[in-house]
């Protein structure tokens, strides 16, 4: 038989300065910590975010000489998701997960390997800004009076998957809408963007994860490359890195990834 394709999780937002980079390094090297095999895909040529992460991560393993478990990782440029289909299947071959990491803006490549995604994860930082992404809320209700773009195109992705058959071997499509920055929002606000998220939950079929806060420590670790789960190599961590490691282990299990059945690895 042949081998089963690898999981592909694509962190995709339309907007920038959600947290998609530093959530998709921190949840390919958890899952290369539990012995999955990981390839990692930045689609933003231009920023290089996710790439430039695990160069500085592989430049420190080699300047210190010691062993971070980590993803094959490269850059797409391009439109052409012909061409970038050709590319993945060259990169991830043997591999267990295809991350993808997607520019803050509307993008071909973006669109597409959303729609092909079996976990599809969209950061939101706790704001109707960002949730106008997905939808539109009444000025004085609050309440959501339609879908965007952007959710109209993985609702309709979402139904052509439920669609294909048990012979084409196609996963059902898992999206989770992840509250970043939840700690910044004044509490009357953040009720109301709950509530919008639920109602629009129930209606477009997304799950809802807590996400990460904003923390220093993030843009402190890019530069070395590590990450929150590098726990020898950090030096001591005051209180609010335990917590943010913390918050990174609950979003990890909200996400409900098959670590499991990655290359025979049971995740903790």
């Amino acid at each position: 038989m042949p081998a089963a394709a690898p999981h592909r999780i694509v962190f995709a937002n339309e907007k920038g300065g959600t947290g998609k980079s530093t959530t998709a390094v921190h949840v390919a090297v958890a899952l290369a910590y539990r012995g999955a095999k990981v390839v990692a895909i930045d689609l933003d040529p231009r920023q290089r975010t996710l790439h430039r992460y695990f160069e500085n991560r592989a430049e420190t393993a080699q300047r210190r000489g010691i062993d971070l478990p980590t993803a094959t990782f490269g850059v797409h440029d391009g439109e052409d998701p012909v061409e970038l289909e050709a590319r993945v299947a060259e990169l991830a071959a043997g591999h267990d997960f295809v991350i993808f990491d997607t520019p803050g803006r509307d993008d071909p490549l973006a669109r597409h390997v959303a729609t092909q995604a079996d976990t599809l994860v969209t950061p939101l930082n706790d704001s109707f800004v960002d949730f106008d992404l997905i939808g539109q809320v009444d000025a004085e209700t609050f309440k959501v009076r339609r879908l965007s773009f952007y959710a109209e195109l993985i609702w309709e992705a979402r139904i052509a998957r439920s669609r294909a058959t048990i012979e084409e071997q196609r996963r059902e499509m898992d999206w989770i809408v992840v509250r970043n920055r939840t700690g910044y929002t004044e509490a009357r606000n953040r009720q109301r963007i709950e509530r919008a998220l639920g109602e629009l939950s129930k209606r477009v079929g997304f799950r809802i994860a807590q996400g990460l806060s904003e923390r220093v420590i993030y843009r402190e670790l890019f530069p070395s490359g590590l990450t929150l789960l590098d726990k020898g190599h950090l030096g001591e961590l005051g209180t609010s890195h335990l917590v943010a490691r913390q918050e990174l282990r609950e979003l990890l299990m909200a996400l409900r990834l098959p670590i499991g059945d990655a290359s025979g690895h049971k995740g903790a």
